[in-house]
């Protein structure tokens, strides 16, 4: 299963692999993946984040309800997010364990395949 990401911070993260969209302030939307996990925060990546350090957002992972957050760092197609409400412990480990074998199998095939489109 995807593992733990071991890192300074004030609540573990897990490796995960979760769908989600992330919609903006001004109601723009974006699908995003989120690629790690805490009760604090998310690390989500997306095409073309519009998205700025400080925004508020709502991110809303597959299989939950939106998540407010503030994006802390923002580097290419990547960004820190700090949830504005901590997320309760059970839920994170829900996530994480639906969402492990996905991380898995990216980290086995971490190139994505190019599709024929019909």
């Amino acid at each position: 299963m995807g593992g733990k990401i071991a890192q300074g911070r004030g609540s573990e993260r897990f490796e995960v692999v979760i769908p989600a969209t992330c919609r903006t302030g001004s109601g723009l939307r974006e699908r995003v993946m989120l690629y790690d996990i805490s009760c604090s925060g998310c690390l989500l990546r997306g095409n073309g984040l519009a998205i700025r350090q400080n925004d508020i957002i709502v991110v809303r992972p597959e299989g939950i309800e939106g998540l407010g957050g503030e994006v802390r760092w923002v580097r290419g197609r990547e960004a820190g997010i700090r949830f504005l409400t901590p997320l309760y412990g059970p839920v994170v480990d829900h996530l994480h364990r639906t969402f492990a074998s996905f991380a898995d199998a990216r980290l086995m095939d971490p190139e994505p395949r190019p599709r024929l489109v019909a």
